[in-house]
């Protein structure tokens, strides 16, 4: 599997895929990334080390994910991070986190030392579809509570029980309230959920014109930032 890519579009920065532990919410209906994960905190960290190694700090902007929370790595690897920020000139930092940890986000700030991007999974601002349907564990009710603390969100859009007008709510909140954000299409897993092509369709036509906006990221596929692959 690709660890390790150099995103050369919206953001340039280079990415590494992470191992971490299991992830603190584990519950998203739709999710099974969740088993990109280990208790074995030796082999985590090892793992771990070995991805880093190919961090060149050529664009000074690293984004870092993992199966679940930047809190849910080792202490390890976060000073791994560290290293590899410290020494390669990194000047800048997205990493992903769980709307459980919203009022942590300050203790990786300190920590890290420089500018970091934290992105939230909200998946929608449909607060039914989002928690009874998806069982996404954030109960917020409105976007306020989360650009309270979050510049950076990430939507679902594609799967069956989604409606047009979910969506359209959706993309006018990114567009207008958030300063980035990214869109990912869903693609089935091995999980029940299914997609839904018409709604896809629609979306890929109605909102072809995000490949303009530099602050959005659409993802009509999971390793369309060069991780996760195969390959």
């Amino acid at each position: 599997m690709q660890r390790y890519s150099k995103v050369l579009g919206k953001n340039k920065r280079e990415m590494v895929m992470l191992k971490g532990f299991p992830c603190k919410w584990g519950r998203c209906t739709f999710c099974d990334y969740i088993e990109d994960n280990s208790k074995n905190e030796k082999e985590i960290i090892s793992f771990n080390k070995e991805v880093l190694k190919n961090v060149t700090g050529e664009f000074k902007v690293l984004d870092v994910i993992n199966s679940g929370s930047i809190f849910e790595l080792p202490d390890e690897s976060l000073k791994d991070i560290r290293e590899i920020i410290i020494s390669k000139g990194i000047e800048k930092l997205f990493v992903e986190c769980h709307w459980i940890y919203k009022e942590r986000l300050d203790e990786m700030r300190e920590f890290f030392g420089i500018e970091i991007i934290f992105r939230c999974g909200v998946e929608t601002f449909d607060n039914d579809f989002r928690m009874k349907f998806l069982n996404k564990g954030a109960g917020f009710k409105e976007y306020t509570e989360v650009n309270k603390y979050f510049d950076s969100i990430c939507l679902l859009v594609g799967i069956k029980g989604q409606t047009k007008e979910m969506i359209e709510r959706d993309i006018e909140i990114l567009e207008n309230h958030f300063k980035l954000g990214c869109v990912n299409v869903y693609v089935e897993n091995t999980t029940s959920l299914k997609r839904d092509e018409e709604l896809i369709k629609w979306f890929a036509e109605k909102y072809a014109y995000l490949k303009d906006n530099e602050r959005i990221e659409v993802l009509f596929h999971n390793t369309d930032l060069g991780v996760g692959s195969e390959d």
